[in-house]
């Protein structure tokens, strides 16, 4: 699946082109310097998860549609935090993870320990354990992160990095 990441002033962006020909086009407002939904990318990708965002999005779901089963299966902010559904679980995990690196990244940037410091708590707070193999997969999201995040300060308003989203099992070549 292609990935196509707008920069825009207030808000980005996102064109999704899906190996079937289907589109997903969204925007969405800013929440710091780097797009959110790039930071799911990298880690999604590294961990190999299939129903985090990108892999929800990758098999034909609508963005909004995402955001409503999240909301509909428990993923609520520390102060509601209820068991997760099963099928929300890897969203969870991700959008913790998400935080950590962008905190990171707003910060200076932060080593694999303080990232599993910042992550196992909220992990715990979100009744979700901590992603198979997650510390040791720390480097490479970091690696595809930095790289990422270097292109993106030096894009121009209204230029466009693309990304390219794995094939996953059970999906349609």
């Amino acid at each position: 699946m292609r990935i196509a990441i707008t920069k825009g002033t207030s808000g980005d962006r996102i064109a999704v082109t899906r190996p079937d020909g289907s589109r997903a086009d969204f925007g969405f407002a800013r929440k710091g310097p780097y797009p959110h939904d790039a930071f799911h990318f990298f880690i999604e990708r590294e961990l190999g998860m299939e129903a985090g965002f990108w892999g929800l999005i990758a098999s034909g779901m609508a963005p909004d549609a995402v955001q409503e089963l999240a909301a509909t299966g428990g993923h609520a902010s520390a102060k509601r935090a209820g068991t997760p559904d099963p099928e929300i679980v890897e969203l969870v995990q991700a959008e913790r993870l998400v935080e950590c690196f962008e905190a990171a990244s707003w910060s200076g940037g932060a080593d694999d320990a303080a990232i599993m410091a910042m992550a196992e708590p909220a992990w715990a707070a979100s009744l979700v354990p901590p992603p198979e193999g997650v510390a040791e997969r720390l480097g490479a999201i970091r690696h595809g992160l930095d790289a990422f995040l270097d292109a993106w300060r030096a894009l121009p308003e209204n230029g466009a990095l693309e990304l390219e989203w794995p094939m996953m099992a059970g999906e349609p070549t």
